[in-house]
């Protein structure tokens, strides 16, 4: 059986040909919907999506620094994905930054420049909410515990514009953080102890469920990914009963960023995925491990061991993925410079699965 891949067509045998690998219509990736614990096409089959992270546009108004453009083209020509999450900053598209001086009008059209060139070749776009300003147009820009009221603006905006495009995914906030769970669901006052200066600020968010009612009231549809607290690690409330309601749109995705830095060694992960993934559709969408190490609590795991056993977590489960991240300065870097020269000990290893569309084998490396 023949299935297409981004641009690319490979054969595919076993029980990965009941799997639809999403690119398949000719002119742009078809519609998708989640049931159950399935990403679905129009037709019904699953979809399984994996790719990369494309950064520079939440901290760069031209996206100059990411060379944007051609790292997306990249990404689906050599890297073969079906999915490119590229993170935003709201302050830079209402063009409040200080650097912006043209109301966000260039960086609206980038971003609309990013999305047609990855939707025109049959891959997904994820269009990620990573930066926000504690309420504070202008001020603060950057990551925080939670979204605030601009954030809700925000969305609203962008997914008007992007509202039912097939190829649009929506990424409702990179990292929530440090919040009860029932303020990461229904909103409320927080403190952010870290802004990027001056004293703590306290703001007022509009939970997770408040950013979807948003994009929903404006008559977008696309699916939506949502992270879960520990920074998209935690996904233990959403267990418990915290999902969003999402009764009018496409559905919800649950994301999980996963680094050695949690603490937790591969056996806890993977006993926390275990869970999740019985009862949620779950995207891992930042994972990596840089350099030599791999997860402290492991001993002596190297980072090849690590990125090759989550993404054989990955495969065996069947799940979908954007790995961290195809700049050769966000680490952990899939790519050492700008001719785009896999990492040794974790781009090669995201490459060849993704070029392969088989996981990686590393016969001495147990969890």
């Amino acid at each position: 059986m023949l299935i297409k891949l981004g641009a690319s067509i490979r054969p595919v045998a076993g029980f990965v040909a009941a799997f639809v690998f999403a690119g398949v219509a000719a002119g742009g990736p078809p519609p998708l919907k989640v049931i159950g614990t399935r990403i679905v096409d129009a037709n019904g089959r699953t979809v399984l999506l994996r790719g990369v992270n494309a950064a520079s546009m939440e901290w760069s108004a031209t996206g100059e620094d990411g060379h944007i453009l051609k790292t997306v083209n990249e990404a689906i020509h050599n890297w073969h994905v079906n999915i490119i999450r590229v993170p935003l900053a709201q302050d830079r598209w209402f063009g409040v930054s200080p650097e912006q001086h043209d109301k966000g009008v260039a960086y609206r059209a980038l971003v609309r420049q990013v999305v047609d060139t990855v939707t025109s070749q049959n891959c997904y776009i994820l269009l990620d909410l990573h930066w926000n300003d504690c309420g504070i147009w202008g001020n603060q820009i950057g990551q925080h515990v939670m979204p605030d009221m601009n954030s809700v603006t925000f969305w609203r905006d962008l997914s008007r514009d992007y509202r039912n495009e097939p190829g649009v995914l929506f990424d409702l906030y990179n990292e929530p953080h440090d919040v009860p769970w029932d303020v990461w669901l229904h909103g409320g006052m927080v403190t952010d102890r870290g802004p990027m200066r001056g004293r703590p600020l306290k703001y007022q968010t509009p939970g997770m469920q408040g950013l979807l009612d948003a994009i929903r009231s404006v008559g977008a549809n696309n699916v939506v990914v949502c992270g879960g607290l520990d920074w998209a690690y935690d996904m233990s409330g959403i267990l418990a009963n915290r999902e969003l309601k999402d009764p009018y749109g496409d559905g919800v995705i649950y994301a999980n960023h996963t680094y050695p830095i949690k603490g937790d060694t591969m056996k806890k992960w993977m006993a926390k995925m275990d869970l999740a993934i019985k009862k949620l559709p779950i995207i891992v969408s930042e994972f990596g491990a840089q350099g030599t190490r791999g997860n402290p609590g492991d001993r002596g795991q190297t980072a090849v061991q690590w990125n090759t056993l989550t993404l054989e977590y990955i495969y065996k489960h069947h799940l979908n993925y954007t790995a961290w991240d195809l700049h050769p300065a966000a680490g952990p870097t899939l790519v050492s410079n700008w001719q785009y020269k896999p990492t040794p000990t974790f781009g090669e290893i995201v490459k060849s699965a993704l070029t392969t569309g088989k996981p990686p084998v590393l016969a001495a490396a147990k969890p």
